[in-house]
């Protein structure tokens, strides 16, 4: 009977490690630690445009447009050594308000919370310099057993304050970030 009940914990203990949240792959069926070769290749085949390839430290940072998904604008790639680390989506949606951004928002965050369990916050700032009003909410997710990858979710505001009266008001910026990390 104690074997069966050993066996028993050890199949649940796979089971949950295979089906569970331990796992934070990057998006787009990519691996981590991909080389820039395949990465590169599969951003051609889906005709994105590899728009800047910055070398900031140890690291290179491609900005990447044109991956097919809802709002998404733009996509950022980091590799270190040459191998990916780090996939960024920014998600853009011109037409919406304040309050939708806060809602998608809301409805990401709890996605992401009852798949990884509560994720921490880590930022919640507002800046009301009179002539940009600023605003960056952020939250971490750590997943995988020993912290192997981090997830976060931000959400950018800015806004024009004071205006002049002779001009409109520069459209607010507002982005959505979700980050797949490997540490």
């Amino acid at each position: 009977m104690k074997q069966f009940v050993f066996l028993l914990f050890l199949l649940l203990a796979g089971a949950s490690s295979m089906f569970g949240a331990e796992d934070l792959l990057p998006p787009f069926g990519f691996r981590w630690s991909d080389p820039m070769s395949r990465v590169e290749a599969v951003l051609k085949g889906a005709k994105a445009q590899i728009l800047s390839r910055e070398k900031k430290e140890n690291r290179e940072v491609w900005t990447v447009e044109g991956l097919i998904h809802q709002g998404l604008k733009r996509t950022l790639f980091t590799f270190k050594g040459g191998a990916l680390t780090d996939v960024e989506l920014q998600y853009e949606y011109p037409n919406w308000t304040i309050e939708r951004y806060n809602d998608r928002m809301g409805e990401i965050r709890r996605y992401f919370d009852a798949k990884y369990g509560t994720g921490k916050l880590v930022s919640r700032t507002r800046d009301n310099d009179p002539d940009v009003i600023q605003t960056l909410v952020g939250y971490q997710w750590m997943i995988g057993g020993d912290h192997t990858t981090m997830l976060e979710l931000f959400y950018f505001s800015a806004s024009e304050g004071r205006v002049p009266v002779d001009r409109d008001p520069f459209p607010p910026v507002r982005v959505i970030s979700v980050c797949y990390r490997s540490l």
